[in-house]
């Protein structure tokens, strides 16, 4: 897949993202745990694969947020922002952001660990 994102939109796929992701972890948070935050804790992220940080797609990716990764590529973490500790439900909004980022050529994969 090619990616068909250009620099100046960066900012606004960023957002749909982080949007995206907020609204899957609300709806997983309320529908699966009746929006209580209980069971394994945990975080989510990200990983963006293919982009060096050192060319302009992946300096405007990481002037927006996203870091280098520790593993190489890019990673966003905690894209959305849900404030809740549970791992799935932060997993759930990795997702979503993955799919925004996949959307327009990106190769993404959510991630997460316990903590």
């Amino acid at each position: 897949m090619t990616i068909t994102a250009t620099p100046e939109q960066i900012p606004q796929i960023i957002r749909e993202a982080e949007a995206a992701a907020w609204a899957a972890a609300d709806k997983y948070f309320q529908e699966q745990l009746g929006g209580q935050d209980r069971y394994a804790c945990g975080f989510a992220w990200v990983d963006i694969l293919g982009v060096k940080g050192n060319t302009k797609l992946g300096r405007a990716l990481i002037s927006n947020g996203v870091r280098k990764g520790y593993s190489g590529g890019l990673q966003m973490w905690n894209p959305s922002r849900f404030g809740c500790q549970n791992v799935d439900t932060l997993e759930e909004g990795a997702r979503a952001a993955a799919q925004v980022f996949k959307r327009y050529g990106f190769t993404a994969y959510a991630g997460s660990r316990l903590d």
